[in-house]
């Protein structure tokens, strides 16, 4: 289940954290934004909470669960539904077992709780004070529970059960002395004393240097009743092993000199380290409890920049402690090309570091290898082989003890090492990277100026590299403003330039990496850089005239070399950094024809793809009759292996723009206003209103500059299916008007139709209801026979049309067609409109119950298909349906859900008619207040975007609650709105003049 942005997330979680508990919109935005929250913080919560919700309802199990309050929300969920609480009540259970000196069955409760913990809670969600204190609150928890699960294991003579536990907590936790105590006692029942003393002496380190402080008095004794323990054992041991001898030995050629403690070779560490703590504290951990045969060893990967080293370093630098006989570390160079160190020379340095003198390192590599492991496994040394090449330099090197870590880094991904998963680094968090600017630059000037930091820290991408180098450069011009900065660093007018120049700089570590690169990978490499999106195998392999296999092989080496970024569905993009010097490269090397074929190859495959995506919804449409024959550029790609639908293009609608951008920039026309069209019936279905306005007018733009007359004119048409929703009538006019004049000046009369249809609407929506009918009925007959099969798409405006007008009965004949129509074709998206157009005649006709049976089905539809233009109507329709059998609270649920959806998709009309029907329902279930807020809206907005009918009916229900307490200003009103609505033809005008005379004759004139 997709849980939305972050920010979404955290809603969710402060919410499962108070289960059945209304949580107040205060506490949501004080989790979310501690320090300063946006004027728009309400609104984004409320945005937040409907996502979440409309999640949920996707799901049977989850309706009715995430409820709206006053002044916030509730999770209707049990506390022992949520496994956290569960857990925790299973713990506390336990422990008062326990102190009812019931241990057999508090050890068998807390045995069954222990699955309930699946880790830190809320991992990956950004955590304000309340809920960080709740995760701190039950890690805490957790870690009693585990101790006093080991201690009953212990007191019921089950060590083998207990000691598991304890490594895992002591490995996590290593000054943790309750944990220590308990590790302690369990192997030395297990007479395993030495191991024991050995866990002492590894904690006691830890606190020395993490801490500055001693193991607490529990701890020292029982270290030293075990340390005596062993002393007195020793003599005896001494004198078997002697056989009576003075019991002298020799010391053998590999046992080290462990008195040496300076074998310090690791590079002078950062003056602040910053960010990845987590990740150092599981890498330090994790060496730390190093158990079994084998050494442990890191590998960490990422791209140039991302701090590989500085992490490497930092990890070892904490070891250093528990591992005194050396830290060691070599530069295998693995990124200079023809200067790669070989493992031989490697073994060399590493040996000289370990003070091996060098008449004793052979000259045989394999003896050198055995010299190199024998010394290791008499020490305890921490080795850093930074910049690796690829697994057979690193092999070498690694020891076969366990004496020793082994650190590794390396731009390339070591596949052929079987070592566990790596630690690859992605960039630093915006937090991180402004905290990281703030050492670089000066916390003072970074905390006078958060926003232009955080931009600053946008810009270079996040990466620690470039962070660092721009941080130096205002840490030596102390009079430099940042905002002043990142105005330099948006205009990006130096390119790369801007983070350093010579050796030290971002450019110098991408080439680095691009240097070694074949030919072809190069060229691959630097036309990635050409988009700012993504891309798919097929993408690449027709942008670079590769065979779909090439592509997807060249991809696999870039992502292994940190070059390009894999996500997990297939897609490949470029950190932006990498992207800008792909593209500095690109305009450096190849020519502007090569570019613009590239180019042109490209937008073809996209948009063959985006044909095929869409093929469900413009199959009843003939969209090649409006974008002419586009035979795909490379058939044997299409659409290559990957899956496209209409998943495909809500996952790629952002890209998808971003290609329609690219084709405008470049000024290659044709793709530009193709694709725009293309893609129109998917923005529009689901709502993206803004998303047709933006394409559009770049594709009317292009189909101008292309001399393309026909072109013009199907832009206009359906730029003005946008202006319409968004309530920009006048605009939507004067564009359907200029394409009509086009499409009669060619005499092409299936667009005569198609433009009228819409005109039709745009009538409907400003409250001609009369010319929007004869608008539609013309269109109906305007259609040429070839055409036919457009009917379906114009019955729907015919019928709405005649429903505002209150013929309900020819409303519903033509409804019934439309629905007809589409259950032949099998579009159940329009199956779903045709229902809830029926449900709504059914409401204005009293007949509530049969429109929710309807109306039902159409949202079962709408959640099938994912279109939710039109839900946004049904459901206002349906809160009217609910009112009119009584089911006020349902009928304000569903009201608050049609105006989340508008306020989602901008549809100004059906946010005119929901609150206007929120308003009846409120007066009806007796919140008179809300009701006349919810008509203020409705009418504010209805003369905003110049709906008569909606301002009357706004104006009709205030009048209605001024009856009483000011007769005279609710007449007025009714008198308005009566000047408002007989023009529009609508019925309600009766039920108007009724009122109006009814209060005439209550309130005589003077």
């Amino acid at each position: 289940m997709d849980l939305g942005t972050p920010k979404q997330r955290t809603v969710l979680a402060k919410l499962v954290m108070n289960p059945s508990r209304t949580v107040a919109i205060e506490e949501l935005i004080d989790e979310i934004w501690p320090d300063d929250p946006p004027r728009s913080a309400v609104p984004n919560v409320r945005t937040y909470a409907a996502n979440l919700r409309r999640t949920f309802e996707a799901h049977d199990a989850g309706r009715g669960v995430l409820v709206r309050q006053r002044g916030g929300y509730r999770l209707e969920v049990a506390t022992d539904d949520v496994d956290l609480f569960h857990f925790l009540d299973q713990v506390d259970r336990a422990r008062q077992l326990n102190i009812r000196d019931e241990p057999e069955t508090a050890r068998s409760l807390l045995r069954r709780a222990m699955p309930l913990w699946h880790g830190p809670p809320l991992l990956g969600v950004p955590l304000g004070a309340s809920l960080a204190a709740d995760v701190a609150a039950a890690q805490e928890q957790h870690l009693l529970a585990v101790e006093i699960l080991a201690d009953l294991h212990l007191a019921a003579d089950r060590v083998e059960e207990a000691l598991p536990l304890l490594w895992r907590t002591v490995a996590t936790h290593p000054m943790r002395e309750p944990a220590l105590l308990l590790l302690m006692t369990a192997l030395h029942r297990r007479g395993d004393v030495t191991s024991a003393i050995s866990v002492f002496r590894s904690a006691a380190r830890v606190m020395r240097t993490e801490l500055g402080v001693e193991p607490g008095p529990d701890l020292r004794r029982l270290h030293q009743e075990m340390t005596e323990q062993r002393l007195a054992a020793v003599p005896a041991a001494v004198s078997a092993a002697s056989g009576g001898s003075d019991g002298s030995s020799a010391r053998t050629s590999a046992e080290p000199d462990t008195g040496r403690t300076d074998w310090d070779w690791l590079p002078r560490p950062v003056a602040h380290f910053v960010g990845r703590e987590a990740l150092v504290e599981r890498m330090v951990g994790r060496s730390r409890a190093g158990v079994g045969p084998a050494p442990v060893v890191h590998l960490i990967d990422g791209m140039a920049g991302s701090g590989k080293t500085t992490l490497a370093v930092q990890v070892a630098r904490r070891l250093a402690a528990s591992h005194p006989d050396g830290q060691l570390f070599v530069d295998l160079r693995g990124h200079d090309e023809g200067n790669v160190m070989d493992p031989a020379t490697a073994l060399v340095v590493l040996l000289r570091q370990l003070g091996v003198p060098a008449p004793r390192i052979p000259v045989d590599v394999d003896e050198r290898r055995g010299l190199w492991r024998r010394e290791l496994s008499a020490r305890r040394v921490v080795v850093v082989l930074d910049n690796a090449a690829d697994s057979d330099q690193v092999a070498p090197l690694l020891p076969v003890t366990a004496s020793s870590v082994i650190l590794i880094t390396s731009r390339r991904r070591l596949l052929d090492l079987d070592l566990g998963p790596p630690e690859s680094l992605s960039v630093l968090s915006p937090e991180e990277g402004v905290r990281l600017l703030a050492v670089s630059a000066g916390e003072e000037r970074v905390h006078a100026e958060p926003e232009s930091a955080a931009e600053i820290v946008r810009n270079c991408g996040y990466l620690p590299l470039a962070i660092r180098l721009v941080g130096s450069r205002l840490a030596h011009r102390r009079n430099r403003r940042l905002v002043d900065l990142a105005a330099r660093l948006a205009a990006n007018d130096s390119g790369l330039a801007s983070f350093g120049t010579g050796e030290r700089s971002v450019a110098a570590a991408f080439t680095a990496s691009y240097e070694p690169l074949h030919e072809v990978s190069k060229r691959v490499f630097r036309l990635l850089g050409l988009h700012t999106g993504h891309y798919c195998t097929s993408m690449v392999a027709a942008m670079s005239g590769l065979s779909y296999a090439k592509a997807g092989h060249i991809l696999d080496d870039l992502v292994d070399r940190h070059l390009v970024e894999e996500s997990e569905d297939g897609r490949y993009r470029m950190h932006d950094l990498v992207r800008q010097f792909a593209r500095e490269k690109c305009l450096e090397t190849d020519s502007v024809e090569v570019r613009r074929a590239a180019l042109a190859s490209l937008l073809d495959q996209v948009m063959q793809l985006s044909i095929v995506a869409t093929t469900s919804l413009n199959r009843l449409i003939d969209i090649y009759r409006d974008i002419g024959d586009v035979a795909p550029e490379r058939p044997d790609i299409q659409p290559g292996s990957e899956t496209v639908d209409i998943d495909w293009v809500e996952r790629e609608r952002g890209n998808l723009n971003l290609f329609i951008e690219l084709a405008a920039k470049n000024s290659l026309h044709g793709y530009t206003w193709k694709m725009a069209r293309v893609l129109w019936r998917f923005y529009y279905v689901r709502g993206y209103f803004e998303d047709i306005q933006r394409t559009h007018e770049l594709g009317l733009a292009a189909a101008e500059q292309a001399g393309d007359g026909r072109a013009v004119g199907v832009m206009k048409n359906y730029l003005a299916s946008a202006l319409i929703k968004t309530g920009s009538h006048d605009q939507a006019v004067r564009c359907l008007k200029s394409a009509l004049v086009d499409a009669e000046s060619i005499g092409h009369r299936g667009d005569i139709a198609r433009i009228r249809g819409n005109l039709s609407v745009v009538h409907c929506l400003v409250g001609d209801f009369h010319e929007s009918a004869d608008l539609a009925l013309a269109a109906l007959r305007d259609l040429p026979m070839r055409l036919i099969g457009q009917v379906r798409v114009h019955l729907p405006n015919v019928g709405i049309a005649l429903t505002w007008l209150g013929r309900y009965e020819e409303a519903l004949r033509v409804h019934r067609c439309h629905l007809l129509w589409a259950r032949v074709e099998g579009d159940r998206y329009q199956i779903a409109n045709a229902l809830s157009h029926i449900a709504a005649v059914r409401t204005r006709k009293g007949e509530h119950a049969q429109a929710l049976r309807l109306l039902r089905s159409a949202m079962i539809l709408y959640a099938e298909t994912g279109h939710r233009y039109g839900e946004a109507d049904a459901r206002s329709v349906m809160g009217v349906a609910y009112r009119g059998v009584g089911l006020l609270a349902e009928a304000r649920r569903q009201h608050e859900l049609a105006l989340e959806l508008t306020g989602h998709s901008a549809e100004r009309q059906a946010e005119c008619t929901a609150l206007n029907e929120f308003g009846l329902t409120l007066a009806a279930d007796g919140d008179i207040d809300a009701a006349v807020r919810a008509h203020r809206r409705a009418l504010d907005l209805a003369v905003r975007i110049d709906n008569r009918y909606e301002q009357a009916r706004a104006l009709a229900g205030l009048a209605e609650h001024l009856l009483g307490a000011d007769p005279a200003e609710a007449r007025r009103h009714l008198e308005r709105a009566l000047v408002l609505i007989v023009p529009t033809g609508a019925p309600e005008r009766f039920e108007i003049e009724h009122r109006l005379a009814e209060l005439k004759r209550r309130t005589p004139t003077c």
